[in-house]
């Protein structure tokens, strides 16, 4: 099959278009074709070398997180999918590759594509939808009539986290561009901070949960806008002690992650406030969840750009650039 594939780790490091053997199936797993494949910031840490030590992959390696296509074969354990099935999915870890024409995905982690959606808009759900999930539903427990602070509101996790949260009942603020304000405001969020003219830390204050993605000078000030007790959950790091032990991690992994997250985890103790790293994971269940609410019109899929499969490592510059809208896809077939 044809595919992208990493050879070594490094900055904006290029894939290379390569032949490689079509995946062997697993007794839990489906063979999809790949119909169309999501990039995600996750795809250029990863190719980065950001996350070496917590995802130690084997090069050659064929990145891509997100999936959608079409059931060609299944495994002897699986029950709930057939042959011809149109599917979607975030692949799971140390089996992604979705860059490519086939992808096996465990049983547990795919479900059944939204219906009116296309291709390109199912795959770029899995992902940036299951990361707003895990973070606002599973971890957040958000609540109808609390506030919720999304940083970097057009970018792919923060147009689905606004809807998510406005569908919980929340009053949402996230920081845009001043391009982008029209947008946010049309996915529903009620305070808009131009981070080009205005300080989020100046605007903000008593926020319940604070989803965190970007740097370390910002980790510092979200803390401040939280009342007490509430809670800041980061999809960008420093990964915290109990990450490290929820992957298994050894033992010196996790020493370094209780070094990095030192510092914020003894602000967070100071201000009366809780610090969560999060590394979303691939789940079935909770896909059928956000399935439910993009079939009943509660959210909708944001794409700025779709490339097509051989201009792959564009999609990944594209990405690079922070520029994108939404989500960046690939068609593969």
């Amino acid at each position: 099959m044809k595919a992208f594939i990493l050879e070594r780790y490094g900055k904006k490091r290029a894939l290379r278009l390569a032949d490689m053997l079509e995946p062997e199936l697993r007794d839990d797993e489906v063979l999809v074709q790949v119909h169309a494949a999501g990039v995600n910031q996750l795809d250029a840490r990863i190719r980065d070398g950001a996350f070496k030590l917590i995802l130690p992959y084997r090069l050659p390696l064929i990145l891509g997180h997100d999936v959608a296509g079409v059931v060609v074969k299944v495994g002897s354990r699986v029950r709930q999918f057939k042959s011809g099935d149109e599917v979607y999915a975030r692949a799971d870890d140390f089996r992604i590759g979705t860059f490519a024409e086939f992808v096996p995905v465990k049983e547990a982690s795919l479900a059944l594509k939204p219906q009116g959606l296309t291709m390109e808009e199912a795959a770029s759900i899995p992902l940036v939808g299951l990361t707003a999930w895990q973070a606002l539903v599973e971890q957040g427990e958000l609540k109808k009539g609390q506030k919720v602070f999304i940083q970097a509101g057009s970018g792919g996790v923060g147009t689905f986290a606004i809807q998510l949260a406005k569908q919980l009942g929340a009053t949402v603020a996230t920081t845009t561009s001043t391009a982008n304000v029209a947008l946010v405001k049309r996915l529903g969020a009620d305070v808009v901070i131009d981070y080009k003219t205005q300080d989020f830390e100046s605007v903000l204050r008593d926020y319940d949960i604070v989803l965190h993605s970007q740097d370390g000078k910002t980790l510092a000030k979200s803390l401040r806008v939280l009342k007490r007790g509430g809670q800041l959950i980061s999809i960008s790091g420093p990964p915290a002690p109990e990450f490290g032990k929820e992957i298994a991690a050894p033992g010196f992994v996790r020493l370094v992650m209780r070094l990095l997250s030192a510092g914020v985890r003894r602000k967070a103790r100071g201000l009366g406030v809780g610090y969560a790293f999060l590394f979303m994971k691939a789940n079935g269940a909770q896909l059928r969840e956000i399935t439910r609410l993009i079939e009943g019109g509660a959210i909708r899929p944001v794409i700025d750009k779709v490339f097509p499969f051989e201009s792959t490592p564009e999609a990944m510059t594209y990405v690079d650039s922070g520029r994108a809208k939404g989500k960046v896809v690939v068609k593969v077939k």
